[in-house]
């Protein structure tokens, strides 16, 4: 079993929870001056989370406290917890299926965020892209995860909520389900066989 964190685990809502801090007409602003998602994007390939967002700032002095906050209240940003889903993991940890993570996530933040969220450390093993220095949905992320845990790709099941990540993994012929909401996934992992409908609930 193959999890990604951001919309799986973990709500990845900026732009809503900008709008719960500094209010919608300030959020568009900033974010119809500023390709946050870019720098995000750096981060995810490995460079650091602080520098990057405060190099940002600079940039854009108008918006410089508001861009800070995507490092500074971070907690704030990449929450709350998809609590049926973390009940999911670990009723799979219990079975004995082997959990893994594959995920688009910078090293620091990623560190923030198991501070906040311990059920990160849970996992068999993590796949991060800013450890291997490639993102989803490139296909050597996929080539990486394969080589490094030794599992036929056919018996490898990956959920991501973005259907292109999902896509790539399936063109190697893994299995795959676009996630929607954890009803759907835990009724796949019934459908699977892996999970009881009591161990799913």
């Amino acid at each position: 079993m193959i999890f990604d964190i951001g919309n799986v685990l973990i709500e990845w809502q900026p732009e809503a929870r900008y709008d719960e801090i500094v209010g919608r007409e300030r959020r568009e602003a900033m974010f119809a001056a500023v390709d946050l998602h870019h720098m995000a994007d750096r981060i995810d390939l490995g460079e650091n989370f602080r520098d990057t967002v405060y190099a940002t700032a600079e940039r854009y002095p108008a918006f410089a406290d508001e861009i800070r906050i995507w490092h500074d209240r971070w907690s704030e940003i990449a929450a709350p917890p998809i609590a049926r889903s973390v009940r999911l993991l670990r009723a799979l940890r219990r079975a004995g299926v082997p959990v893994f993570a594959l995920s688009n996530y910078g090293r620091e933040s990623l560190a923030q965020s198991e501070r906040h969220h311990p059920f990160l450390a849970e996992f068999d093993r993590r796949y991060i892209s800013s450890h291997m220095g490639v993102t989803k949905p490139q296909a050597q992320i996929y080539e990486m995860v394969e080589e490094d845990c030794g599992i036929a790709p056919q018996r490898l099941l990956f959920t991501d909520d973005r259907a292109e990540n999902v896509a790539a993994a399936e063109a190697r012929g893994w299995q795959g389900h676009l996630f929607d909401g954890p009803d759907g996934w835990a009724a796949r992992l019934v459908r699977a066989g892996l999970l009881t409908e009591d161990d799913a609930a």
